[in-house]
């Protein structure tokens, strides 16, 4: 397995004009090459996905928003990979890159990645497993494939030119709307939706804090379906949320405990920021609501 190094390591801090209290901060750590893959299955169908998620609920919801886009591939046996299309794109430039190109290509921005969260439905078979890279750490648990209590509803609109169904559901502590279309015999969707007569087009919850939009289709594709060959840490669903959820409300403490690094924050005039490794409270809720539970 090829080591991994860091880059660069940059913090970021999100904070109300208001109040002046830290929403979010920040982590963007660059690695100098690629996992090495495992290929899992050959891919016949692909399908790409805006995905977009709100990163602060007491504010305005149109003003925060992050996105990426997603690629849902489809291979024989019902198996399916969920991940972020702009990582493939990263890795792609790393491998064919020197290092002397991909430090350029770090201090362009040109290495910013999208959603390390990969969802694989039918792997192993009956299972959905989750992967998902937090800081220097890959996560990795699985579950039984959820089971959606479908309930038809009579909305129907036209993504892509498909018609589609609409159904709802509530599924750990959301409601969601889905739109699927049957002339795409398909039973599978986004993230982690599936279960419907056609593939789920489009998806959100009721306060729309969580959307998934279809925006492209290759019907014949060729792309291996791969997972990286990493020591996963394996755990559970609330293992992984509390791990999530420990970086995500103090990532600069959560660098140095895991990694033995050390991350100074300063202000735009290169002041020390003192309350950088204290804890905040996050304002948004995971897709997944139970996970306290």
């Amino acid at each position: 397995m090829k080591k991994l190094s860091v880059i660069i390591c940059a913090g970021g801090l999100m904070i109300t004009a208001a109040t002046g209290k830290t929403l979010r901060r920040q982590l963007s750590i660059y690695p100098n090459s690629v996992p090495e893959t495992e290929t899992l299955a050959p891919e016949t169908m692909e399908f790409v996905y805006d995905y977009r998620w709100c990163v602060d609920t007491t504010g305005n919801l149109e003003d925060n928003f992050d996105s990426d886009r997603m690629l849902l591939q489809i291979a024989p046996g019902g198996l399916s990979k969920f991940s972020s299309y702009k990582n493939l794109t990263v890795d792609l430039l790393l491998m064919r890159s020197s290092q002397e190109e991909i430090v350029a290509a770090a201090l362009d921005g040109k290495l910013s990645t999208g959603e390390f969260m990969t969802i694989y439905k039918n792997y192993p078979a009956g299972k959905l497993t989750h992967t998902e890279k937090i800081c220097q750490d890959w996560l990795r648990y699985e579950e039984e494939m959820p089971v959606f209590d479908w309930e038809p509803t009579d909305s129907v609109i036209n993504v892509l030119g498909y018609e589609c169904q609409s159904a709802k559901c509530n599924f750990r502590g959301r409601e969601w709307t889905v739109f699927y279309a049957e002339d795409i015999p398909v039973m599978d969707g986004p993230w982690k939706l599936q279960g419907l007569p056609g593939l789920i087009m489009k998806a959100s919850d009721q306060k729309g804090h969580y959307t998934f939009e279809c925006i492209g289709i290759k019907s014949e594709a060729n792309r291996p379906v791969t997972i990286y060959k990493v020591p996963y840490n394996n755990t559970d669903r609330k293992g992984y949320y509390n791990v999530k959820n420990r970086y995500e409300v103090n990532p600069y403490a959560y660098y140095e405990a895991t990694t033995g690094g050390h991350i100074t924050v300063s202000d735009e005039a290169g002041n020390p920021v003192l309350d950088a490794y204290d804890p905040i409270e996050l304002p948004f809720e995971y897709i997944e609501r139970d996970w306290k539970k």
